[in-house]
Parts: structure tokens; C-alpha cells; sequence
């Protein structure tokens, strides 16, 4: 614990789920709580107000801007990188991708097909597929490490981020209430199977989102080029108390107006947790970026961007076409105020795809406060393959 007071981590983390309830006590002065709070999976709630230009059109500046700085981050003061390093030899596909592959794609087709062939099956994909994918990306980054990935070389930090994901989306779930339903499950309570079978199948799958967005980081971090176009940026620090301050009081605001800072379930504990963080010197992607690498930030932000496309579609595609009776009991539909238009094969709004960005970082943020306050390694660097030589890159951690 680097003779850190656990509590100092604690505080903060908990203030994040206790503020709400007491915004709520004020808020809802009938039962103290937003609608429909407690019920798992989350159902529907209400309706959320329709399509609004002025919030539409400020969201798009917003994202717009975000765009920009991806695509030439140049534009804002990044100089060329590090010169990338040898790439090492290309090692043979293991045997987990081709497990994963067959996982994947059985599973893929019969939450697609939606077919009851092999009984109840098709109620229990969504996991498997998944985990499947997993061991495929980790199969692609063992091969351009020569070697090297999560499962190869840490994997511990892959099975104590399933973990953590766990805890960690049930706490997004917790959120999610107060900004009354920005989504939720419409299979969540199917009668095919029962009450508990369903919370158990939620809660397995729960298990993908951390290592989905890792095995997309370490991926992405095998391209010397893509890792040093972000490394050489402005130097931004951040204040940590006014950030635990400031998120504190835009949760507490969440709540008394969900509709206009909905966005807030996904920026506000982030902040809570980076300034508290900061304050105690321990490592996030921000502390780079204030030595002017805004790479691991970047590059997670992108993993779950790039994986949230497979998450939307692949959600999409298990209610197509919409006629037959529902078989993915996790399916799930947003209802995000003003913004909720221009779905193209998913329910996600198109705007609505760039709060993958923060909450990447937030996933990354949570694992790092996990690992300092219960003592494992968060850092997310593959060692060098037997053999091999690490490329090129900027550590990302101490």
C-alpha cells in the first residue's frame, strides 16, 4: 500500500454511492428513492423526453472536437513521438485463439440465428461468445508480441479483472437508476427462465467488460506508431482535491437533474476517483499525461470505443429481425434523453458512442484503485517475449 491509509481510498469511492441516496431523499420525498431503484436487471422506468436540437447540437460540438483531437492530434500542440523500436518476429497463433475462434463463432450464429435447436443453449450465449473473443484478441496480441499477452504472461491480471469487472459494472448498474434508466433490459425478466438463473447469467457476463477493453489495450499497444502518436502532447496536471469536489457535487446535481446531465453516471465517479488518486500520488493514466503522455489514456479510451462497436452490434443483431419471441436474456435498449436518434444496426445513438471513451479510462481507473487498495499489480505492460525485444514504446506505468 506504499503506507497509504486504505480509508483514503475507501472515502471517496463511497461518498460516489452514498451522495445520490441523499440527493435522492430530497428529490423523491414519496419513497426517497428514484423509480423503479432495486429492480435487477434494470427494467424500463419512463419515458425519456424525445429528440431536443439545441442539446443535440451542443453534444455535437462537443464529440466533434473530441474527433478532431483523434484524428490530428497535432492540432493540439502533439509533437512526433519516440522513434518506434524493432517490431519483434511474429510468434505462431496459440491454442486459445483457435478455442476462442470456435467459441466465437458458434455462439455468435446461434445468438444471431436465434435458434432453440440445441434446447435452452441460445438463452446462455451471450458469455461464451464473449469470452471467446476474448481469447481470440489475446491470441492476435500474443502473435505480434512474439509471444506475449495477458493469458500468456500475466495471466493473473486477466482473471482479477473478470473480478473486478464484476463489482465494477454492478456499480454502473447503481448509477444508473438515478439517471432513471438511460438503459435497460427488456429480456431481464423472461419467463423461459427463472428469476435467479437470470441474475446469475448477468452477472457471468459481467465478467467480459474489464478484460474486453485490456485485451483491446494490449492490442492496440502493439502498434508502436498508434502508442507514440499520442506520447508527446501538453503537459496537463490536475488539481486532485478540486476534482474530488467537483465530481462529488456533479453526482449530487445527477440526480436532482438527471435528464440534462445524464452523461454525468459516467464522467463523475472518474473524477472522484482521479483526484483522490492524484492526491496520493498513485498512478492513472492522468499522471502521465501531466509528463505530457496522453497515450494510455488515449489508447484505453479507443479499446473501449472499438469494442463498444461489438458490443452495439452484436447486442443489435440478437433481437433481428424483431418478430421472433426474444432469446438473449441480456439485451439490452438505451432511453437516453435529447440525443436518442440516428441508430445505424444498433440501439445506440450515434453521439451516444463517444461516452465509450470516458468510461474506458474509468474501467482502467477502477481496476488501478483496485490494485492499490488491495495490493496487485493494475498496470497493464506485457513483459518481452522469451526472446524478444519490447518495442519501442513509452511505459505506461511505473
Amino acid at each position: 500500500m506504499n503506507n497509504i491509509n486504505p480509508w483514503r481510498l475507501i472515502w471517496p469511492v463511497l461518498a460516489t454511492l452514498i451522495v445520490p441516496l441523499v440527493a435522492a431523499w430530497f428529490v423523491y420525498p414519496d419513497t426517497h428513492l428514484p423509480p423503479g431503484f432495486g429492480v435487477f436487471p434494470p427494467a424500463f422506468v419512463v419515458q425519456q423526453p424525445p429528440f431536443w436540437l439545441p442539446y443535440f447540437l451542443l453534444m455535437l460540438a462537443v464529440v466533434t472536437v473530441i474527433a478532431v483531437f483523434l484524428l490530428f492530434p497535432r492540432l493540439f500542440g502533439f509533437k512526433p513521438g519516440p522513434t518506434p523500436g524493432p517490431t519483434p518476429a511474429p510468434a505462431r497463433l496459440p491454442v486459445w485463439f483457435w478455442v476462442g475462434a470456435v467459441l466465437m463463432t458458434f455462439f455468435l450464429w446461434l445468438m444471431f440465428a436465434r435458434f432453440t435447436v440445441f434446447g435452452t443453449l441460445v438463452y446462455y450465449a451471450f458469455s461464451p461468445l464473449w469470452w471467446g473473443f476474448i481469447l481470440v484478441l489475446d491470441g492476435l496480441v500474443y502473435r505480434r508480441t512474439g509471444g506475449s499477452s495477458l493469458l500468456a504472461s500475466r495471466p493473473h491480471t486477466l482473471w482479477l479483472s473478470a473480478v473486478v469487472s464484476v463489482v465494477g459494472w454492478c456499480y454502473f448498474e447503481y448509477a444508473d437508476y438515478f439517471v432513471l434508466g438511460n438503459w435497460y433490459y427488456p429480456n431481464g425478466h423472461m419467463p423461459e427462465l427463472s428469476h435467479a438463473t437470470i441474475v446469475v447469467l448477468f452477472l457471468i457476463a459481467y465478467t467480459t467488460v474489464w478484460p474486453a477493453i485490456f485485451e483491446w489495450y494490449t492490442f492496440l499497444t502493439s502498434f508502436p506508431r498508434l502508442v507514440a502518436r499520442y506520447a508527446n502532447g501538453p503537459k496537463l496536471s490536475l488539481p486532485g482535491g478540486p476534482l474530488v469536489a467537483g465530481g462529488l457535487l456533479l453526482i449530487g446535481a445527477m440526480v436532482f437533474f438527471p435528464l440534462p446531465l445524464f452523461w454525468v453516471v459516467w464522467i463523475g465517479p472518474m473524477i472522484v476517483i482521479v483526484g483522490q488518486m492524484l492526491r496520493l500520488n498513485v498512478w492513472t493514466p492522468f499522471t502521465a499525461m501531466a509528463q505530457g503522455n496522453w497515450s494510455p489514456a488515449v489508447l484505453v479510451a479507443l479499446s473501449s470505443l472499438f469494442n463498444g462497436f461489438l458490443w452495439e452490434f452484436w447486442n443489435y443483431g440478437s433481437a433481428q429481425p424483431p418478430g421472433l419471441p426474444p432469446t438473449n436474456p441480456n439485451y439490452w435498449i438505451y432511453d437516453i434523453p435529447y440525443v436518442n436518434v440516428i441508430h445505424i444496426h444498433s440501439e445506440m445513438p450515434l453521439l451516444g458512442y463517444f461516452g465509450y471513451l470516458p468510461f474506458g479510462i474509468l474501467v482502467w481507473v477502477v481496476f488501478l484503485w483496485a490494485g492499490k487498495l488491495f495490493g496487485f499489480n493494475a498496470s497493464l505492460d506485457l513483459p518481452p517475449a522469451v526472446g524478444q525485444q519490447q518495442p519501442g514504446e513509452p511505459a505506461t506505468t511505473p
